[in-house]
């Protein structure tokens, strides 16, 4: 398969996920859609490393899962304190947490 296919993937998921991130009002499918773009920058990493021959993009790949491993960990601690103390997981809510 062209690696150009697999870059064309990568900005399609890029898109869906930007477009999710803008649209969508729900905390979770946010972080989602965070999440999708997060996996479509490194499957970019990971064809421009094959497609130069060298480790660069797959070691920025990993750098990146770990980084997006972190943000699940906190993401879903800010959300389930956002939906115990609203009953809700709006977005639009969040900014009521401020004290």
């Amino acid at each position: 398969m062209n690696p150009v296919n697999y870059l064309y993937l990568s900005a399609l998921l890029f898109a869906i996920g930007a477009t999710g991130v803008l649209i969508r009002r729900n905390a979770i499918v946010v972080f989602m859609c965070i999440e999708l773009m997060l996996n479509a920058c490194n499957l970019a990493f990971v064809t421009f490393s094959r497609m130069h021959g060298n480790l660069d993009g797959q070691i920025i790949a990993f750098f990146t899962m770990v980084v997006a491993a972190a943000e699940v960990v906190v993401g879903l601690a800010i959300i389930v304190s956002l939906f115990r103390s609203r009953h809700s997981a709006s977005v639009d809510d969040a900014s009521l947490m401020k004290l």
